[in-house]
This record gives C-alpha cells, sequence and structure tokens, in this order.
C-alpha cells in the first residue's frame, strides 16, 4: 500500500476514535465536512481541500475541520499548509464546545507535523504536553502504541545528536540528471554508481565508474563495460574489494525471473567476462535487488519482496559454495526485519557489521539507516545510527570506505521548476560508532620466478586462531595484481597458492606485509630441488608438540600433496643455537616428524614424506637476535 494512503487511513481512524460529537452546530457546515471527507476516501485529494476549506470559512470555529484539513495537508507533504491551519486551529480551543478530545487532536496533528518537519524536540515535547489528554481507548490503538515508542526513542536520541558535514563530489562527477547507490573498492581508489538521465520509461539506467586522479579528484566518469551496460536497465551494484566480481540488478530482460533480477559478472586479465543471471536458487519472480557483496565476495545479501518474508521488502542473503555455485537465498530473520521495510543492505568489510535502511526498527521517520553487527555468528539487535544520519526523510544506500574515514550516500533533491535530480555525497563518519578493528590494504603482484609471467592464484587471509578464512582473492592472470584486506588481528597467515607451483607462505605480523602498495609474490613451479619456508607452523615452548595455530599451514600442505600426487617430499626441522648441537638436532628431527604424522593421519602415506633434523646448522641468518632466532625456529619442505 502507499505511503500516502497508509498516512490518510492513520488520520481517518484516529479522527473516528476522536470525535465522537461536533464543536459546531451549523447543519451546513457539517454536511460540506462530510462531504470532504467522503472526497478523500475517493483519492480526490484536491476537491476534499476545497472542501474542508468551505466548511471553515462557513463556521470558523470549527474545530474538526481544522483538524481534518491539516492532517490531509500532511499527507500531501504541504506542511507550511498543515502548520497555518493546525495554528488556526489551535486557536479555535476557546470555543466553549471543544473538549478534551478536540485539543487532543490539535495536539497529536502538531506532534506529526513536527515529525514530518524534522523538529524532533517539538515532536517529543507537544506529545508530553499531549499525552494525558488521550482516554484510555486511544492509548490501546496501534497508532498510539507506537507514537509512544517513537517518542521513548526519541528522549534517547535527542541529547545525543551527530554533527555532520555533507559534501558534494565535485566535477566531474554529479554532472548527470540522476547517480545514486554509490559503492568503492576497498583501496577508495574506483567508484561505481548507477546513472540515469531522467525518470522517464526511456531513461535507462546504466553502472558508471570513475577512478581517483593523482591530485585526488576523479576521473571522468564512462560505462563499466558494453558486456554489462545494454539495452535494459542495469544499477543498485556492489563490487568486491579488489574490483573483480561484481554484482548488480537488471530489469525486464529477457532471461530475467521476475521484474528485477540479479546478475553476476567476473573480471579476467583485466577485462569484465559476459554476466550471468544468478539462476533461481538467488532470484525468484518477484523484485530482487540492491546488492551487497562481503568483501572477498563469498556471501551476498540483497532486498526482495518475495514470499516467506517478514514485510513488504526484506534482507535475504546467499552464500558461494566451493563450486562456485550460490546457496539458495534465505531470509536474514526477525531480529533484522520486520513487517514493513528494509532495503539496501551494506555489509561492511570486515564482514562483522550490516548497515540497511528500515521503517520497521524505531527511528526519525521514513527510512532509517541502522546497523547490526555479528557477534558469535548471529546478527544483533539493529542499533539507529541516530541525528544527523538519520532525519524525517529516507536515508538508504550508505556506503563506508575500508578506511572509515567518509560515508558515501545519495540525496535527492525536488524542486518546483526544476527536475529531481539526485547527487553523490560524503561526510566523515563520526569515530563515535563502533567499526570494529582497524582495516589495512595491501596491494601487488603475483608471477612465476623462473619466467617473471603474471600468475592467476588463490590468496587466503586465515585467523591462525581458529582456522577461520576472513577473506579470499584472486590475482589477476593478465597482470598478476591483487589486493588483500587485512583487519588488526593478531596471528594471521596469508596463503598464496596455485596448482603446480609451490604455496608461498607468509605471517602477516611478522613478515610485516601490512598496508604495502608493492608486494612482490613469487612462486616457485614444482620441480625437484626446490625448496619453501613453511611458516605457521607452531611448537610448544622446548618441544615438538604441534600447537593449535598450525592447523592452518598442515591443512595447506596436505592439499599441495593430494593436487600433486606424484610429488614426494622432506621436511627438515631447524633451530636456533640456543642449547647444545646434540639437543638441537634432536629436537629438530622430533619436530619434523610431528609434522609427518599430522600427514599421515590425514592419509598421505608416510613414504611421501621423509623427514630430517638439521638443528643449528644451517640458519637463515645470523643468531644474534631474539627476531633472528625466531626466523632460524623453522620447518622446511623440499621437493624430492
Amino acid at each position: 500500500m502507499r505511503p500516502v494512503l497508509l498516512f490518510f487511513l492513520f488520520f481517518i481512524n484516529l479522527s473516528a476514535a476522536f470525535c465522537q460529537s461536533y464543536s459546531i452546530i451549523d447543519g451546513k457546515a457539517i454536511r460540506m465536512y462530510q462531504e470532504a471527507e467522503d472526497l478523500t476516501l475517493s483519492r480526490q485529494y484536491d476537491a476534499a481541500i476545497d472542501k474542508y476549506k468551505d466548511a471553515i470559512k462557513r463556521e470558523a470555529s470549527f474545530v474538526e475541520a481544522y483538524v481534518k484539513l491539516a492532517q490531509l495537508q500532511i499527507t500531501m507533504g504541504m506542511l507550511d499548509d498543515a502548520e497555518a491551519t493546525a495554528v488556526a486551529g489551535k486557536s479555535r480551543l476557546g470555543n466553549p464546545k471543544a473538549t478534551t478530545k478536540h485539543k487532543a487532536d490539535i495536539g497529536w496533528v502538531f506532534t506529526n507535523l513536527y515529525l514530518k518537519q524534522g523538529e524532533f524536540l517539538k515532536a517529543y515535547e507537544e506529545f508530553q504536553q499531549t499525552d494525558p489528554l488521550f482516554d484510555a481507548d486511544f492509548k490501546n490503538t496501534g497508532y498510539y502504541v507506537e507514537m509512544k515508542e517513537q517518542m521513548d526513542f526519541l528522549s534517547d536520541h535527542l541529547a545525543g545528536a551527530q554533527q555532520i558535514e555533507k559534501e558534494m563530489l565535485a566535477s566531474p562527477l554529479n554532472e548527470f540528471q540522476l547517480q545514486y547507490f554509490p559503492v568503492l573498492t576497498a583501496n577508495g581508489e574506483q567508484i561505481l554508481f548507477t546513472k540515469r538521465d531522467g525518470v522517464g520509461n526511456n531513461d535507462k539506467e546504466d553502472i558508471f565508474m570513475s577512478f581517483m586522479s593523482p591530485d585526488g579528484g576523479w576521473t571522468k566518469p564512462e560505462g563499466i563495460a558494453d558486456a554489462i551496460n545494454s539495452p535494459y536497465n542495469e544499477g543498485t551494484c556492489s563490487i568486491t574489494a579488489d574490483g573483480n566480481i561484481l554484482i548488480y540488478t537488471s530489469c525486464d530482460a529477457p532471461d530475467t525471473e521476475g521484474s528485477c533480477d540479479l546478475y553476476i559478472a567476473y573480471k579476467q586479465n583485466g577485462r569484465w567476462q559476459r554476466p550471468k543471471n544468478m539462476g533461481k536458487n538467488v532470484n525468484s519472480r518477484s523484485w530482487d535487488s540492491q546488492p551487497s557483496l562481503s568483501a572477498d565476495g563469498r556471501i551476498l545479501f540483497f532486498s526482495s519482496n518475495r514470499k516467506g518474508g517478514y514485510g513488504g521488502n526484506d534482507i535475504w542473503y546467499t552464500v558461494m559454495q566451493n563450486d562456485g555455485s550460490w546457496s539458495v537465498a534465505a531470509n536474514l530473520g526477525d531480529t533484522v526485519n520486520t513487517p514493513k521495510d528494509e532495503i539496501s543492505p551494506f555489509m561492511f568489510f570486515n564482514n562483522e557489521i550490516l548497515f540497511f535502511s528500515s521503517n520497521g526498527h524505531p527511528g526519525f521517520g521514513g527510512m532509517d539507516i541502522q546497523l547490526s553487527r555479528v557477534k558469535e555468528g548471529e546478527f544483533t539487535a539493529p542499533e539507529n545510527l541516530g541525528m544527523a544520519i538519520n532525519d524525517q526523510l529516507d536515508q538508504v544506500a550508505l556506503f563506508i570506505t575500508a578506511q572509515k574515514d567518509y560515508a558515501y550516500f545519495t540525496e535527492l533533491s525536488t524542486g518546483e521548476k526544476e527536475h529531481d535530480r539526485s547527487l553523490l555525497y560524503r561526510f566523515k563518519f563520526p569515530e563515535e560508532i563502533y567499526l570494529g578493528e582497524n582495516l589495512t590494504v595491501t596491494e601487488g603482484q603475483v608471477f612465476n620466478s623462473k619466467t617473471g609471467e603474471p600468475i592467476e592464484a588463490n590468496l587466503s587471509l586465515v585467523s591462525l586462531t581458529n582456522d577461520s578464512t576472513l577473506y579470499q582473492f584472486k590475482s589477476d592472470g593478465k597482470t598478476g595484481d591483487f589486493m588483500m584486506l587485512y583487519p588488526d588481528k593478531a596471528i594471521s597467515g596469508l596463503y598464496v597458492e596455485k596448482k603446480g607451483y609451490l604455496p608461498k607462505i607468509y605471517n602477516v605480523e611478522r613478515d610485516k606485509i601490512q598496508n604495502v602498495k608493492d608486494l612482490k609474490v613469487e612462486l616457485v613451479p614444482v620441480a625437484s630441488g626446490e625448496e619453501f619456508v613453511f611458516e605457521n607452523v607452531f611448537f610448544e615452548f622446548d618441544d615438538y608438540s604441534l600447537k593449535n595455530e598450525s592447523v592452518s599451514s598442515l591443512k595447506r600442505l596436505v592439499k599441495f600433496l593430494g593436487e600433486n600426487p606424484n610429488v614426494n617430499i622432506l621436511i627438515t626441522g631447524h633451530t636456533d643455537n640456543v642449547g647444545s648441537a646434540a639437543y638441537n638436532l634432536n629436537l629438530s628431527l622430533q619436530r619434523a616428524k610431528s609434522v609427518q604424522e599430522f600427514l599421515m593421519e590425514s592419509g598421505i602415506h608416510q613414504g611421501r614424506a621423509m623427514v630430517e633434523g638439521k638443528g643449528d646448522k644451517l640458519p637463515m641468518v645470523p643468531n644474534n637476535t631474539p627476531e633472528n632466532q625466531a626466523l632460524n625456529r623453522r620447518i622446511t619442505i623440499k621437493v624430492l
């Protein structure tokens, strides 16, 4: 149901609850009033307004007519006229026939008027003054309960209002009639948005992009690719942190499941490939739109009005499977979704905070931006972002950079003499709203150590504490370029893998590979005699028992041997120079055997993994500092 009609019916029911008798006795004025009510019910709003005015003109003390006229003007968005009407009606409360209910009517009108105007303190104060006038029956209605909840919400938020300064993005951005739903890559150097030249049926949507120039400005926007923009509508997109996977909405295309569907496209060797409809597991016969990919592209959130939800539009999600397919979309549940509308989800880069717009959770009016945090795998109760990010209007499509410095959004402007315009803005995101640990971005290239040729490799950032994958990305097969995100988490490992090559393993913190612009990753082709340091294998102090943090690397060694069934390896243990040479030799051998035992327990034949201990005989670096000694305590893997 349209919001205008809902708002109108709300007021009709309010008056039915309040008005049992009229404040005047003039029968002709009352008939005009009743005719205006009938015109309103038949949606002849302009005629109804005129008829209410006629009733007031005939009988200036007609409080009910002032109330209904102001209500209808609020519904029509004529807020200045509504305020003038309400003020005039309030001045007539001295009428001897004006009752407590009439005063409550006027107070209720002012409360709603102030909310629509964004005058939240005035609305709160008006409600507090009027609340004692409402009778018990009205206080049991849903209208009152909802208003009381909003007033309780305002009492918690009025004192802590945020101050933000909006900044319109400079030319050559914002040169189209309509541009909206901005998204950026993790490094903040590419922006994508939906562009439309007008609101007519022939004004179609396309996805446009722009890049940050060396001077900090933006390049002239251009269409993302001919393979993606088509004669149909393409818009409301989401892109992975590295800019290599795009999901977007397309409407009325020949292969859509419904009115609007989600499509996916991959960038390979620097070029966008032909997009594909995401299929029936994701799309439905209803409206499916406003996608938000997790930073590494493994989880997709979107809005849909399909059956099986809690309200008009709900947030749904789907997960990429190991074979590249997508799971059957599932509703995010009633912690986030309500009987009203939830739209425009945005999963922040740390995969721990979901932003979305809702008119079903407590707010300031219209669609408010909410956030829900992921804790122990569950979404928490949403938090309203507060003033001044939210106000009485609709707020949608908020996007926050990985660096947590700016929030990007769209602002719609409507003028009486000008066509509608939507422009791209940003503001500094308030530090008071906690967004988790800081994120850094590392960029670089993966290439063949022998030939220098670029390699399309898999890069996985793993928490060594619990062997959970934080992010997964791929390097570009044409350039070798990659982009990785790093949260400030203790003991994490980066694994760079490609079938036919030895894996490259980093300890992120020790190797200091966070926030690096040109990390060169050399992958060595599998060949007899080649060797690599088996990073992130940890033992208890002065012991050969494997620590739990070693599991991630050990599993990848099992995977490597499974992908290369003809490869046999030599596992060599090394120590620093603390202790006797004989003791260190035995300790290094026992540690190598611990790795061998893990492989055997995982199904690798013992004959494929030989072991030896070298003690402190082959240090990588001099044992003259604690840091160097740590480097020398290692396991190496050699291809036999």
